[in-house]
């Protein structure tokens, strides 16, 4: 018979969680919240007219008083939450986590910014709820590091839908009573598999949204007193169990341990490259080797070292890898970025367009490259890059990036994203003077007093 904790994990978390204020949320916390929020609106912005969002707005929308950014009709908060969230994530662009790689703000800040809209809250309460759910949202994916992935499921889908329910419930001033019944149900609202891997179809994108409106919903459904498992994490039948069964962890004290003293929230990565964040150092590899004078023609066969857990996504099936049968597919291609970093010394969202992924030359170099293990790689606990290219002439050319660019060994400047977050929504098609005022909301958001402001972000802008 299993014996039940006097104290849950979510309970401990809760009570943190709920007698939080914003005096103690450490400076370096807020600046990051602040990047993040200024990287996901840009985000939303640069997809509003892809064809995925057009999808997701068509079908999945409800009328109501919220934004949905860059499309005119307002709609229900939690549809606001999933159009924007899958909007942030859809390009797999968005900020991420380097402990085991989660997409904090593409499920936490749309979550947290729709119910700010819906219910009138403030920048204050809306910056209480993105710090709180951030730091869930990272301690979780440090519980059963790559256990998630390894159990067939995506951990932003996941562990995003239980800690946007805490966020949300933080930033609406639930009781701690009504925050674990939050987190308690969100559980039964996790999902996302991962088998878009196999051809770049496109569920991956929707997960962010839909982590982000499961957490709506769920904080709303315990504010109004419905119960939900306080032993939601730790539970014989929790979501432990459930999403990463083949390494069910008995220690949860990484989430609750040194609450409000180490906040993973405060680094939080920033991609330079519009792809999946393991690929992101190979990349930089790929346009160092292109900038020592190197050409495709030159280059007859590229190895890079791996970890292990990182060839079933990025390498696997290789046919798949040097020949994405989509772009969306490239995103998530060793094979392909490297090609794209050596040919255009660039992986911008012009980089991962489907006249681009089809271009022989890129086609051609991709299938030179493969891979092999390397047992001393640091994944999860660092991303590097390494290639070792041989040249037609019998030379060889070596490079490694030792970690993660834009994260917290090496972060972007604020001018990089800013510049990063101009050039979104210019891809967009916003003006200049659009984009102006909405980086002024998003510099200026834990000071509003008005969320409804975000309704002036609903049209073209133009």
């Amino acid at each position: 018979m299993t014996d039940f904790p006097e104290t849950s994990v979510s309970q401990e978390f809760s009570t943190w969680a709920t007698s939080l204020t914003c005096d103690l949320i450490p400076k370096e916390v807020e600046n990051a919240i602040g990047n993040a929020v200024l990287d996901y609106a840009g985000l939303c912005v640069s997809a509003r007219n892809l064809d995925y969002v057009g999808a997701m707005i068509r079908a999945c929308s409800a009328p109501g008083n919220c934004t949905a950014i860059g499309h005119e009709t307002p709609v229900d908060v939690a549809s606001a939450a999933l159009i924007n969230g899958t909007a942030a994530h859809g390009e797999d662009y968005d900020d991420t986590f380097e402990g085991t790689p989660v997409h904090t703000g593409a499920v936490i800040i749309p979550a947290v910014l729709a119910v700010a809209e819906q219910f009138d809250l403030s920048g204050v309460d809306a910056l209480r709820g993105i710090a709180v759910g951030t730091e869930l949202m990272c301690r979780m994916a440090l519980v059963a590091p790559m256990g998630v992935h390894r159990a067939g499921f995506h951990p932003t889908a996941a562990i995003g839908a239980i800690s946007a329910a805490a966020g949300v419930s933080a930033a609406l001033g639930s009781t701690k009573q009504e925050m674990t019944d939050a987190i308690g149900i969100s559980g039964s609202f996790a999902s996302g598999i991962i088998e878009y891997l196999a051809e770049g179809s496109w569920t991956k994108r929707l997960h962010a949204g839909w982590a982000a409106q499961s957490g709506v919903r769920a904080a709303l459904l315990g504010r109004e007193k419905f119960m939900g498992p306080r032993t939601v994490m730790e539970g014989e039948h929790g979501f432990f169990y459930g999403f990463s069964s083949a390494t069910i962890p008995n220690d949860f004290t990484k989430i609750t341990e040194d609450l409000g003293q180490s906040w993973h929230a405060a680094n939080i990565a920033f991609k330079p490259y519009a792809c999946g964040t393991m690929t992101q150092p190979f990349i930089d590899c790929a346009i160092q080797l292109a900038r020592q004078g190197i050409s495709p023609d030159d280059i007859a066969s590229i190895t890079c070292k791996v970890g292990e857990g990182t060839v079933h996504r990025l390498w696997e099936p290789l046919s798949e890898k040097r020949n994405p049968s989509t772009a969306y597919s490239a995103k998530f291609s060793v094979p392909y970025c490297v090609a794209a970093g050596i040919i255009d010394q660039a992986a911008g969202l012009a980089q991962f367009t489907d006249e681009r992924v089809a271009d022989q030359a890129v086609c051609d170099l991709a299938n030179r490259v493969s891979y092999e293990i390397d047992p001393e790689n640091e994944y999860p606990a660092n991303y590097s890059g390494h290639l070792r290219a041989t040249l037609r002439d019998g030379n060889e050319r070596e490079i490694e990036q030792p970690h993660m660019r834009g994260g917290a060994r090496e972060s972007l400047s604020r001018n990089e994203l800013v510049t990063k977050f101009k050039a979104n929504v210019a891809f967009g098609g916003w003006p200049d003077s659009a984009a102006n005022q909405l980086q002024s909301f998003c510099e200026g958001f834990t000071q509003s007093d008005d969320f409804k402001k975000l309704s002036e972000f609903r049209s073209s802008a133009e």
